[in-house]
């Protein structure tokens, strides 16, 4: 089995390049996170392999990194995901930012990538809520962003997601405004002062 290769990138495609090691030309599907790590061709390059056998092709997948590696092993295991929707989740998260969706349970993040319906990202979250903890981050690792349990501020993020924002772009805007304005607060003031802070 193929793990890691290093050679001249001799092409970067959208969805995958060719590494050319010693004069062969290997086909690397990679996601689109990885492809705008590389070096431009003809550059050396260093790209770690997961080879998946099939009955009618072996397939190489290329990650930049070991975290989005362990990543898409993990994807793949969940029933839905093969190979193409691992990349395209890939492709739309880092390892960091799919372990803080994950925590805070942000469907939403998870459908802007191709493949992944409702549905899907349901059983994502479900499934993946107790192993994201224990994933690598890849660099720079951002704190994970817990829920809120309920009241106002619950109350508050909730109207934001059904406005059509992400939670982990309003969650730490609600929290900043109840916490300046105390859980006394009208909920129709924190909205009113969230939506004015995400609009700049």
């Amino acid at each position: 089995m193929i793990a890691k290769l290093t050679g001249r990138i001799e092409a970067i495609e959208s969805d995958r390049c060719i590494v050319d090691v010693h004069g062969v030309g290997y086909l690397v599907q990679a996601s689109t996170r990885t492809l705008a790590s590389l070096p431009p061709p003809p550059a050396e390059a260093q790209v770690l392999i997961e080879t998946v056998v099939r009955e009618d092709a072996i397939l190489l997948y290329g990650f930049a990194d070991a975290a989005e590696r362990d990543w898409f092993r993990l994807l793949t295991t969940i029933q839905g995901v093969g190979a193409r929707v691992a990349l395209n989740i890939l492709s739309a998260l880092a390892p960091r930012e799919l372990i803080a969706a994950i925590a805070a349970g942000d469907r939403g993040s998870l459908t802007r990538a191709p493949g992944v319906g409702p549905k899907l990202a349901v059983r994502l979250l479900t499934e993946l809520r107790d192993k994201a903890g224990a994933m690598p981050t890849g660099i720079g690792f951002s704190p994970i962003i817990p829920g809120p349990v309920g009241g106002l501020e619950a109350d508050a993020l909730s109207a934001m997601l059904n406005l059509g924002y992400r939670r982990m772009e309003a969650h730490p805007v609600v929290t900043r405004i109840v916490e300046r304005l105390g859980a006394d607060a009208s909920i129709d003031i924190v909205i009113r002062d969230a939506l004015k802070e995400l609009a700049r």
